[in-house]
């Protein structure tokens, strides 16, 4: 599950997510929580105030929070919400006060500062780059003690699920010397493969990136990570078509835009892969997905391509015609396999009954002789293998209709996704993946067997005790 880093940041924020994950279920909920934190914890005037989780989708209202809203929690305090799907915030006044954004602000490369009616005034909602002073610009100001403890809480609660391996894909330079730093002083309990994000990084230090053969205290540099486009429930996934319902204002022929230069990432990653420096692609829509099977195909004559098994992170509306170049590159689509539950009815909305049916085609991916991968992208889902398997096997929306059924996995293809199709993506499928001679003693104890139970109470199968390395990381309490 990708993203670990951002995990250990958010676990003192004001969770603001919608059920089953958190409390929310309308904009008034967003200020009562913000207020009562602020009161709590008697924050001093001028002190940020960070929230994550917030659903447009979910909430009564089906928008997001605008500094008109924020400013009803304080207009003392800069106050930033990270979107579910990390991808957008929104801001009070104080906080677009405290780093400059007026009416006057251009729209920087990569992303959207949303506008009040009629004016260039900045609503408080910021799109994928635009976010980014006040989510990581500010909350990832954390001193290396404070974060390693936070850290080593978020391997602990990753262990909880049975994760024996948890990726941060998502690391920014400063965190992987901490991570390095604190593995050198007491090993993980569980693994930690880090891929470092490109998008900000100068060609000099991009070209520097090495991943690392081996783990040292349970850490390594897997390679390196771009971000190609936004989010399907933030409806900023780069799409070939436009979408069925966008965003509020948006054109009719609205199809979100790359959140990076497509030359750039072609440029970038063609000198990774000729290193042998494995890489990760977040490419949500099928544009995006187009950019990304165009560098790798670009990169190296695919009958001379090396093992580099390039993974496409989150693939959700991968197309039908697309997969045969996946296979032919060597590509691993890493499916973000909790959407159908999550937002398949959002979905269905979004880009329409069809493509919504085919996202996350975890089938057709499989019948096509292709390796894969499933994951929750924690934070903006909790870490939950079982509860993902379950969707992966049901594809049961929210509103309980089975969105394209025909995707659906079975219980021993999904749990091979997140075993030995997860070795096989880190290059560990020798020493992990399976209960094998020779392997590492990485295994988890179920409550039940899920090949044998119920496929619609996949979700409920408890974690009993996880082993790391022959080491048992974490045993549920008899009580519990």
């Amino acid at each position: 599950d990708p993203d670990v880093a951002f995990v250990a940041r958010l676990i003192d924020f004001v969770n603001l997510s919608s059920p089953p994950v958190g409390p929310v279920e309308k904009m008034d909920d967003i200020v009562r929580l913000l207020r009562e934190r602020i009161a709590e914890r008697e924050v001093p005037a001028g002190e940020w105030v960070f929230g994550y989780g917030y659903d447009d989708s979910l909430i009564a209202e089906n928008r997001h929070p605008t500094r008109d809203d924020l400013d009803g929690a304080s207009t003392d305090h800069p106050i930033a919400l990270m979107h579910v799907s990390g991808h957008l915030a929104a801001v009070n006044s104080a906080a677009l006060t405290a780093v400059g954004i007026d009416s006057d602000t251009v729209d920087p490369p990569g992303g959207v500062i949303r506008r009040r009616p009629n004016t260039n005034e900045p609503n408080g909602v910021m799109e994928e780059t635009a976010a980014v002073p006040f989510t990581l610009g500010q909350f990832g100001r954390v001193g290396p003690e404070r974060f390693e403890r936070l850290l080593r809480r978020a391997l602990d609660y990753h262990a909880s699920f049975g994760i024996t391996t948890v990726q941060d894909g998502g690391a920014i330079l400063p965190d992987v010397a901490a991570m390095r730093a604190a593995a050198e002083r007491e090993a993980f309990p569980i693994d930690v493969v880090a891929y470092v994000m490109t998008n900000a990084l100068d060609d000099e230090t991009v070209d520097g990136i090495r991943h690392d053969p081996a783990y040292d205290g349970g850490f390594r540099i897997g390679g390196a990570k771009f971000v190609l486009d936004g989010s399907p429930q933030g409806r900023t996934a780069w799409l070939s078509e436009p979408c069925t319902e966008g965003p509020e204002n948006a054109p009719a022929d609205y199809v979100a835009y790359p959140a990076y230069d497509i030359d750039t990432y072609k440029e970038r990653v063609a000198r990774l892969i000729e290193r042998r420096t494995p890489v990760l692609v977040h490419a949500n829509g099928d544009a995006a997905i187009d950019a990304t099977i165009e560098g790798i195909a670009e990169a190296v004559d695919p009958a001379a391509l090396p093992d580099h098994r390039s993974v496409i992170i989150h693939a959700q509306l991968m197309r039908p015609d697309q997969l045969p170049a996946v296979k032919e590159l060597g590509l691993v689509p890493s499916y973000y396999a909790a959407h159908p539950f999550f937002w398949g009815d959002w979905h269905r909305r979004s880009f329409g009954e069809e493509r919504a049916a085919h996202t996350s085609p975890v089938k057709a991916t499989i019948e096509h002789g292709i390796p894969l991968t499933v994951h929750n992208d924690a934070p903006v889902v909790p870490p939950d293998i079982m509860r993902l398997i379950h969707i992966t096997v049901n594809r049961t929306t929210r509103s309980g209709h089975v969105l394209g059924p025909e995707q659906r996995a079975s219980v021993a293809e999904a749990l091979h996704a997140v075993t030995q199709g997860a070795a096989y993506q880190y290059f560990e499928e020798d020493s992990k993946g399976s209960i094998t001679p020779g392997k590492r003693a990485d295994l988890v104890i179920l409550g039940a067997d899920p090949l044998t139970a119920d496929p619609t109470t996949l979700a409920d199968t408890p974690v009993i005790e996880t082993f790391a390395r022959g080491r048992s990381v974490f045993r549920r309490s008899p009580d519990s």
